[in-house]
C-alpha cells in the first residue's frame, strides 16, 4: 500500500503541476477480531460518504461507485472486493443477504462517528491509555493496543504471537550487505549503483536491491533512495520489477 499510493501521489502531482499530500494520513492496517468487531467495522467503513456528506441518504449510497456498500449491493460490478464473504455472514442466499445487511447499514447511519472502531478500540471506549492503566490497577485485567480492534484476550493472543515471531526472525541485513551480495551475484562493481548507469546489468541489481530491501526485510524506501540518488517512487517501481525474479533475490536472502 505505501509503493502503491506514493507512487500515486507523486503520479497526480506531476499531472496537476502540485507539490505537497495527496492523502490525509498514511495508511493503516489494524487487525480485527472477527466476532464481533468485523461486521460492525464493515458497516462503520461503508458508511463514511454519508457520515461525511458526500451523498445526502443511504439510497444514493446504494449506487455511490466509491464505497464498498454499493458492491455489496450490487449495483457496482467489483469482483476483487471480497462480497461473498462478508454477505455470507448474513444469510446463505445473495438476495436475503442484501435485505439484511442494507437494514443492519441503515441502523448504523444514525450513529455517527465511532472512535471505537478506529482501531484500539478497548483505549479509546473506555477513555484512553489513563482509564486502561487505572483498570489494570484494579481487580480485572484490560490490554490494549492501539494495532488491534478486539477484545482483551484477543488483543493479548495477537501480541503474543507478534513478539514469538519477532524473537524468532533473523537479523535485517545493512544496506551495503544487501547491495553487495546483488552485485556479486549480478557480476558488478557496487560502486556503479550510484553512476547513474543504466546497463541493464546495473538497472537489474537495482531492482533486485530494492525488492530484498522494501519486500523481503520491510525496511525504509527512503533509506535507499538516498543512498542509491533517485527518487523514492523510483524506488517502488524497481521493487515491483524486482518481484518479477523473487525466487533468484530470495535465494540471495537466504544464503
Amino acid at each position: 500500500m505505501r509503493s502503491l499510493l506514493t507512487g500515486y501521489a507523486g503520479a497526480f502531482n506531476r499531472r496537476h503541476r502540485r507539490a505537497g499530500h495527496l492523502f490525509q494520513n498514511r495508511y493503516k492496517s489494524i487487525v480485527v477480531e472477527e466476532d464481533p468487531y468485523f461486521l460492525e467495522l464493515v458497516r462503520y467503513l461503508h458508511l463514511n460518504p454519508l457520515r461525511a456528506g458526500v451523498v445526502p441518504d443511504l439510497r444514493a449510497l446504494d449506487r455511490y461507485p466509491w464505497s464498498g456498500h454499493a458492491a455489496l449491493m450490487g449495483t457496482v460490478s467489483r469482483p476483487w472486493q471480497a462480497t461473498t464473504e462478508v454477505l455470507g455472514r448474513f444469510a446463505p442466499s445473495v438476495r436475503g443477504a442484501r435485505t439484511i445487511y442494507r437494514s443492519f447499514a441503515a441502523a448504523g447511519a444514525a450513529q455517527g462517528r465511532r472512535p471505537e472502531l478506529q482501531g484500539g478500540g478497548l483505549v479509546r471506549s473506555l477513555g484512553g491509555w489513563v482509564a486502561v492503566r487505572n483498570l489494570q490497577r484494579g481487580r480485572e485485567q484490560y490490554l490494549s493496543d492501539e494495532r488491534v480492534l478486539g477484545s482483551s484476550e484477543f488483543v493479548a493472543q495477537v501480541r503474543d504471537e507478534a513478539e514469538a515471531q519477532q524473537r524468532h526472525r533473523p537479523r535485517a541485513p545493512s544496506l551495503e550487505e544487501v547491495g553487495t551480495a546483488v552485485c556479486r551475484h549480478v557480476g558488478i562493481p557496487p560502486a556503479v549503483l550510484q553512476a547513474g548507469s543504466r546497463r541493464r546489468d546495473v538497472a537489474r541489481a537495482r531492482d533486485g536491491i530494492a525488492y530484498l530491501w522494501l519486500e523481503v526485510w520491510g525496511q525504509s524506501g527512503r533509506a535507499i533512495a538516498e543512498a542509491l540518488g533517485v527518487r523514492p517512487q523510483s524506488i517502488y517501481r524497481a521493487a515491483q520489477r524486482g518481484r518479477k525474479e523473487r525466487q533468484e533475490w530470495e535465494w540471495i536472502a537466504i544464503r
